[in-house]
């Protein structure tokens, strides 16, 4: 199994939060940061490393090895130009992909012309699907049917390649069902079991979100 990837989430307010502990969860290692003691406290035993300072000080990024991550979520709230600003040092700082949360348009802009790698808006990308399409780069969209169920596109790719849907056995292997499977601009809906899936295919899969997750994961 692939060792598992390295993020660093600085900012640990609500979105932050949601999606520091949806990577912890999915067996990710996680480093959070917050200035906020209390934050820092509550969520010491759920992350793999929680840091408290203040990162907007070039001194404390560069403590916290951040060239050594996968990943690094800039998930600063309501202060505009510390988050401008933590973005831009942390690409300055070669770290390789930098996801920046904006709260308008015209911040999401400047976010990308400092060098965010993608920018992401809370009101439509709730933390948890922004981290589950951060480590699995064979999903392609999310949608919540409940608290605990989820409907994912996933691309079959050499995983569930090659096999047919009864050969695959998704639901007793993972328990989820696919309702679709997608072959370019053709879609079966409730495919039979004896369809092939090749690696192109696109699979729509709903279930339980853990078992959405050891179906992504392993």
């Amino acid at each position: 199994m692939a060792a598992a990837k390295q993020f660093a989430v600085i900012g640990l307010g609500r979105f932050g939060r949601s999606v520091a502990l949806t990577l912890a969860e999915m067996g990710c290692e996680v480093l959070g940061v917050d200035l906020r003691e209390d934050v820092v406290t509550d969520l010491g035993d759920s992350l793999t490393h929680v840091v408290q300072g203040d990162a907007t000080d070039e001194d404390v990024l560069k403590s916290l090895g951040l060239r050594n991550f996968d990943v690094v979520v800039v998930g600063i709230g309501q202060d505009i130009q510390a988050s401008i600003l933590v973005t831009l040092m942390v690409k300055e700082l070669g770290v390789r992909y930098v996801v920046a949360k904006a709260q308008t348009e015209a911040h999401g802009k400047v976010l990308s012309r400092v060098g965010a790698d993608r920018v992401v808006f809370p009101e439509r990308d709730m933390g948890a699907r922004v981290a589950h399409n951060l480590v699995s780069n064979n999903v392609l969209d999310q949608i919540e049917l409940s608290p605990d169920h989820t409907i994912v596109e996933i691309v079959a790719g050499d995983k569930f390649s090659c096999k047919t849907l009864r050969q695959l056995d998704l639901r007793a292997r993972y328990g989820v069902n696919v309702m679709a499977v997608r072959k370019g601009d053709r879609v079966i809906v409730s495919p039979k079991a004896d369809e092939s899936i090749d690696p192109e295919d696109i699979l729509v899969v709903i279930g339980r979100d853990d078992s959405i997750r050891r179906m992504e994961i392993q």
